[in-house]
């Protein structure tokens, strides 16, 4: 490069404005012609694997806030590890399948699942989730997010089914899978059962009845005549279903006469009930204990079927009556109680909600219709006590937001007590970040109930049973496992709906109970969380370049209930082991106020907004910048915090290559014995900057690691050190070994930062990389550049010591200039002289570096007296005792050059508007 020969200013193509939405896609293309996966990948063969597992989002839509985050905290720990020495594979992930992609499907495309034939509505799902997997890879391309795009797992492919099927069939063979009739979260809008990971509880507006059942036989225990038990409930749809009222069996139950009735509830719950009701209160005439009143007898209050008083430890005193109307087809716990008592199971509703004719005169009115109409049954009957409302949690679908009911289906179940006790202990043996996601995972696991994996939909994996068509025999086994494993492998699960039963079984199957050869097949698909949750054994373990189990599952919070579940379930089922060593969760993306981001609140921001205007870093940035462990805040005002904090770290590293353009790292690096003393602090700045930051990548601390290198650029760098070898970089001859030493540490500094950044700014760093003067053979990307290492050699405590004292010192200095300026006695620093009385241990201290202070204070002079010798106009100095300060106008003029006030300004004939120093420096260029 030209060479300036009056000021040696920097000089760099390193552009000062980012401009980052334009310069990003070119590097992204650049990255897309090296393929830089395929090459970090061979340089790091051979080399401990980290195995980041990606879970699957869902094909549906275009990415969010959320995913954003996701994904690049993702990109940023394997960035990390594989420039710190690991081979880190990273392969994405899609899950193609399911209700949410099947939802849009229809919406979108406009398609009605009930007339459509059942390969031709998968064919289009697929399309649908194709479309989208292509749409979200080049959204998490453009974050700079690095993977095998060309290669991503996708669960509708025929090897990611096949190996599902193992999965399932290994489950079934250890006795895991089994058929049940037992109530299930049920949605009417999606006509589809849901696993408990698949409801999310919202506010809901319900009835609140209280109902009177007539006692038909006390047992003696009391005169049935106008007795009742009282029972509250906010369905009444589910009253036609009543065969029973369970009460505690420990509680105490009162008789309480209310006119010509006696009332049987709860003593502790009794008061409140009659005041909920209207009723005056009671005169209590008998107690019983509850389990004194089992078998009791009553009438149903709508039909001619009896309700037998049983009991359950489920019982609460929380609210009602402590008399539970009992439901078995409508409620788990009352499934439970019921099977005790072999109570019948009454389900009367079809997939939509709507009563069949077993519901006698409610048949065709749906659920939240029959509510009105029993309810005014029960009240013609006289059984009604109260009607009312109440605004409470309940459970809605996770995909429509519908409110959903429990109903009594016929569903295959994967039975946790089967490997719960082992569940619980690969618990203990993952590492989860935050700690908390310990304690939370296993209360899920311990409290869980079966998990229905069947759901009546088309779009999603087959439940690869057969049964017989003779005697109704459920047929899995090794044999048809396998079967169909090699059909969907070869032809995809499409080919169970294109053929019938006995073109899928192997030849020559025969039933097992009958000898019958003629088949039917199961028509329900799995839980899209089956399939998400086999990913470890059809990802981890079929491709060769992971391995199984991975080190570390990241996803959001949510995922206790949902991923991390299931893989955990899955993978013990068959294995006996966790499929992660360690897991870690973030939070939501919430507005600055905290509010969940939606498009009612208008408070939503679109990723690829952001990045049309500010560019992926800055979105990067922000990922890094947050505790990213609880929710995270955005908002246009956090994204420009986030711009300004990007300029002052983009812009130190404009510096460093400005002031590097002269230098060759081969010919002009200087050795560490030959450097200054603030030369060697830097050094000594940045290496504990290498080891604070490295331990915070591996900590997934990621907002220590923005905070430490902000904090790098901004104070130590930008307002100290780069601040005070201005004037010798400026204004040293090119080849002066003193300006030659900051060079090299200019050179080690943005060598070191340039990688400390890489995970965080992708797409910065690599633009960084591109202006390093570089040495032959140096890597085509800083992607492959390796990273940073401590220098033991560096980290000098007595230098750190004396720096810190010598920075107190120098931050005094700068109030008593800013104090001078204000009271107009200097302008600039340069303009200054600082007289420095100092006690004995100030003045031991700093009196044999009083020709070094004028540069470390940016002044022109400095002196360094004793206390005694202070003026009366010193000041003292505010936060360090024995320092006293007077700052006057430096000696001399201008130096035209230097910007020095100098004495020696002027006597060079030749420059008579320059200081001496400059005079030599430029008498040594010509």
């Amino acid at each position: 490069m030209e060479y300036d020969q009056t000021l040696n200013l920097p000089k760099t193509d390193f552009p000062m404005r980012a401009n980052l939405p334009q310069r990003e896609p070119e590097i992204l293309s650049f990255w897309e012609e090296q393929d830089i996966y395929k090459l970090v990948q061979e340089a790091n063969k051979g080399k401990p694997k980290f195995i980041l597992h990606d879970g699957p989002p869902y094909a549906n839509g275009d990415i969010h806030l959320g995913t954003t985050l996701n994904k690049v905290l993702k990109d940023m720990v394997v960035k990390f590890y594989s420039m710190s020495g690991y081979d880190a594979p990273y392969v994405p992930g899609w899950d193609t399948h399911g209700l949410p992609i099947e939802q849009q499907a229809i919406k979108n495309l406009k398609l009605n699942r009930h007339q459509i034939d059942a390969v031709e509505f998968r064919e289009r799902c697929a399309e649908y989730a194709l479309k989208f997997v292509n749409i979200q890879r080049e959204s998490f391309k453009r974050l700079g997010v690095r993977g095998d795009w060309n290669n991503p797992y996708l669960t509708l492919s025929p090897e990611y089914e096949a190996a599902q099927i193992g999965v399932f069939g290994e489950m079934a063979k250890k006795g895991y899978i089994y058929k049940g009739l037992k109530p299930v979260y049920w949605c009417s809008d999606c006509e589809t059962a849901l696993a408990e990971a698949e409801v999310e509880y919202q506010d809901k507006r319900s009835a609140s009845i209280y109902v009177k059942f007539a006692v038909k036989d006390s047992k003696g225990l009391f005169d049935p005549q106008n007795a009742y038990v009282v029972i509250w409930t906010t369905t009444p749809w589910t009253i036609p279903a009543n065969v029973a009222i369970t009460l505690h069996p420990d509680f105490e139950y009162v008789l309480v006469r209310v006119g010509e009735d006696r009332l049987l509830m709860a003593k502790g719950l009794y008061a409140q009930a009659l005041e909920a009701c209207g009723l005056q209160p009671g005169e209590i005439i008998q107690t019983f204990k509850g389990s004194d009143l089992e078998h009791v007898v009553c009438r149903h209050p709508l039909f001619e079927r009896d309700s037998l008083v049983i009991l359950g430890e489920h019982v609460t005193l929380e609210a009602g009556t402590g008399c539970v109307h009992t439901a078995p087809g409508h409620g788990l716990e009352d499934y439970e109680v019921g099977r005790r008592y072999n109570l019948p199971v009454i389900s009367p509703l079809d997939n939509r909600g709507r009563f069949t004719e077993e519901g006698a005169q409610y048949h065709g009115l749906t659920y939240d219709e029959a509510n009105k109409a029993v309810t005014k049954d029960l009240e013609q009957n006289g059984a009604l006590l109260s009607l009312d409302f109440i605004q409470h949690q309940y459970p809605h679908c996770w995909r429509c937001k519908h409110p959903v009911i429990f109903r009594a289906t016929e569903q295959w179940f994967a039975s946790i007590d089967g490997f719960r006790k082992e569940a619980l202990e690969a618990i203990k043996e993952v590492k989860w970040i935050p700690a908390w996601g310990e304690d939370r995972i296993h209360n899920m696991v311990a409290e869980r109930g079966d998990w229905c994996i069947s759901r009546q939909r088309t779009w999603g994996v087959p439940i690869p049973i057969f049964y017989c068509a003779e005697c109704g025999e459920a047929i899995i086994t090794d044999e048809t496992i396998k079967h169909v494993q090699e059909l969907f492998r070869k032809h995809g699960s499409n080919i169970w709906f294109a053929k019938e039963a006995n073109d899928l079984v192997p030849p020559g199957l025969k039933c097992g109970k009958c000898g019958n050869q003629v088949f039917r097949k199961e028509t329900d698909i799995m839980d899209v969380w089956f399939d998400s949750g086999s990913s470890h054994a059809a990802v981890l373990k079929d491709n060769p370049d992971l391995a199984w189990p991975a080190d570390l599952y990241l996803e959001g919070s949510d995922q206790h209930r949902g991923w991390f579940n299931s893989s955990l379930s899955t993978a013990v089922a068959t294995t006996g082991k966790a499929p992660y060593k360690a897991v870690l969760t973030h939070g939501y993306v919430v507005d600055e106020k905290g509010r969940k981001m939606s498009k009612s609140l208008g408070n939503g921001i679109d990723p690829l907004d952001v990045i049309k205007q500010m560019g992926a870093d800055i979105l990067r940035l922000w990922v890094a910048s947050a505790d990213y462990k609880r929710d995270v805040a955005a908002s246009p005002n956090i994204m420009k915090q986030m711009t300004e904090a990007y300029r002052k770290i983009r812009n130190t590293c404009r510096f460093l290559l400005g002031n590097l353009y002269d230098f060759n790292p081969e010919q002009d690096k200087v050795a560490y014995e030959q450097f200054l003393e603030i030369d060697r602090w830097a050094l000594l700045k940045l290496h504990r900057l290498i080891a604070k930051v490295t331990e915070a990548y591996r900590n997934y601390d990621f907002h220590v690691v923005y905070h430490s290198i902000h904090n790098f650029c901004v104070v130590d760098m930008s307002a100290f050190y780069l601040d005070i070898i201005k004037d010798r970089v400026y204004i040293s001859r090119p080849d002066d070994p003193a300006r030659r030493a900051a060079q090299t540490v200019m050179y080690e500094i943005i060598m070191a930062l340039v990688r400390l950044i890489t995970p965080i700014l992708a797409f910065t760093s690599e633009e960084v990389w591109r202006y390093i003067p570089k040495q032959p053979g140096s890597p085509v990307s800083v992607q492959l550049a390796g990273w940073p290492e401590v220098q033991e050699k560096y980290l000098d405590e007595s230098l750190e010591v004396k720096w810190n004292k010598l920075i107190e010192v120098r931050e005094e200095v700068s109030k008593a200039l800013e104090l001078a300026r204000q009271e107009k006695i200097i302008g600039n620093s340069l303009n200054a002289m600082v007289s420095v009385y100092a006690d004995e241990d100030w003045y031991q201290f700093l009196k044999p570096m009083e020709k070094e202070l004028a540069t470390l204070f940016i002044v022109s002079a400095v002196e360094v007296a004793t206390m005694e010798k202070a003026p009366n106009n010193a000041i003292q100095a505010v936060d360090i005792e024995g320092l006293k300060l007077a700052v006057t106008v430096a000696p001399g003029e201008k130096c035209e050059r230097c910007w020095t006030y100098s004495p020696t300004v002027g006597q060079t004939a030749e420059h008579p508007t320059i200081c001496s120093r400059c005079a030599e420096v430029i008498a040594n260029l010509a």
